[in-house]
């Protein structure tokens, strides 16, 4: 099913709960979502179940829609289709196409393929011109020929807060598909995010993407920083 069916699925089909994700920090549901007689399985993450963040306003689950709206955007398969619902059974919150046969691997064990090197490099730009404060090893999924980014509740604070596992490429040269993603990204429209993010939060993410194409290499980490650079726990 192509991307733009999954959304149209996932926006306008019903709702219906099959359980809780019991590894998920915040209440994540299992739901199963049927339209025109197709079903498809979803995450469901509403604002009703989110903990309180000192440093984030409620409402993560608009953060993972932004995330996939962006990485679309800007031409990186890089996550599940996520879409936002105002009408769940638990309330507003989003909807991310299920991975079903994810395996149990994560970055860590995965790291080494070099098939999935400029996947991850995608990924790892992504996450600065995200500003990811999040990216653990579990947050990688693996369906036994390609990865997919999951857990993008934590982007796009107003602080530079980097926080990822994904520092294996630090110092090296952007590839030329990720330079081409990141010169869209300069070019986002405010649009793309309505009701979303904050208009200073998007520009962030034009500003991010500038400055990573001007030094025109990964960034490295920085433990000196008041942030530390690594998420915990690290999977």
């Amino acid at each position: 099913m192509k991307n733009d069916e999954v959304v149209r699925h996932l926006r306008d089909g019903d709702i219906e709960v099959v359980g809780k994700i019991a590894a998920s920090s915040n209440q994540a549901l299992l739901v199963d979502v049927t339209h025109g007689g197709t079903r498809l399985s979803a995450c469901y993450k509403t604002e009703l179940g989110e903990r309180p963040l000192w440093d984030f306003p409620e409402g993560l689950w608009r953060r993972e829609v932004a995330a996939w709206r962006l990485a679309d955007a800007i031409g990186l398969d890089l996550i599940p289709v996520t879409v936002e619902r105002n009408d769940g059974p638990y309330g507003p919150g989003s909807l991310q196409l299920w991975v079903a046969t994810a395996t149990d691997d994560h970055y860590f064990t995965v790291r080494d393929r070099e098939e999935l090197q400029p996947w991850f490099m995608a990924l790892a730009a992504f996450d600065v011109i995200a500003n990811n404060t999040d990216r653990k090893s579990g947050h990688v999924l693996f369906d036994g020929s390609r990865c997919w980014g999951i857990d993008q509740g934590l982007c796009f604070g107003d602080d530079s807060q980097l926080r990822t596992v994904i520092w294996d490429f630090a110092g090296m040269p952007l590839p030329t598909h990720v330079i081409e993603a990141l010169t869209r990204a300069t070019a986002v429209s405010n649009d793309l995010f309505a009701d979303l993010l904050t208009v200073r939060e998007i520009n962030a993410i034009r500003q991010r993407a500038t400055e990573l194409l001007s030094d025109n290499r990964f960034p490295v980490p920085n433990d000196d920083g008041e942030w530390p650079p690594y998420p915990w726990p690290l999977i």
